[in-house]
């Protein structure tokens, strides 16, 4: 199979590199199928929907930010990334992160309800 967008072009996958988000993502619970991205030298995972392939998510792993973050099972906790020209402004969803599991291909987006994780943290800060 093939989805082609224009941040990566032509992506060829295997249904089994295919993430299923039964409920979806919050704004987006329609889509329910995505591919889980790494490119080299890049900082961020993506999250790719295969139906809407120009629908992606910038994607950060939260325990690289805080190592006592709540973990679900064995699902890894990734926050969605909200990119800007000027890096001071990137800021990173640690209120509502999306849990992935890599051996099951699955995923869920949860609302954590605790005040230390905010909706825009910042991920890079001037010294």
């Amino acid at each position: 199979m093939k989805i082609s967008n224009r941040q990566f072009g032509e992506i060829e996958f295997t249904k089994e590199h295919v993430i299923k988000f039964e409920q979806g993502i919050l704004g987006f619970e329609h889509l329910k199928d995505f591919l889980f991205i790494k490119t080299e030298n890049d900082l961020f995972y993506w999250l790719n929907s295969v139906d809407q392939p120009e629908i992606v998510f910038p994607l950060v792993s939260i325990r690289m930010i805080h190592e006592e973050y709540p973990l679900e099972d064995k699902n890894e906790p990734f926050g969605v990334v909200t990119l800007s020209s000027d890096p001071l402004k990137i800021t990173v969803n640690l209120k509502a992160p999306v849990y992935l599991n890599q051996d099951t291909k699955t995923g869920f987006q949860k609302l954590i309800d605790k005040d230390e994780y905010p909706f825009n943290f910042k991920l890079f800060v001037e010294n």
